[in-house]
């Protein structure tokens, strides 16, 4: 399993599933939806999932965690 890293504005960094290609593709279309909308992760070491506001997103990077 492919982990990425986002980096919010805040400083907060959430480890999710996927690719960079994926995470980005769901970024970009939930900017593209509406200012309100959120895209969905499931979050490494966590039960569930996290969403994530585009607009919020300061940087994405793969993550050391190897799957």
């Amino acid at each position: 399993m492919a982990y990425a890293e986002v980096k919010l504005l805040n400083g907060d960094v959430l480890t999710v599933e996927g690719t960079l290609d994926e995470v980005e593709a769901k970024l970009s279309d939930a900017a593209r939806s509406g200012q309100s909308r959120l895209a969905w992760f499931t979050q490494h070491g966590a039960d569930g999932s996290v969403g994530v506001n585009p607009a919020h997103v300061a940087t994405l990077k793969v993550s050391e965690i190897s799957g």
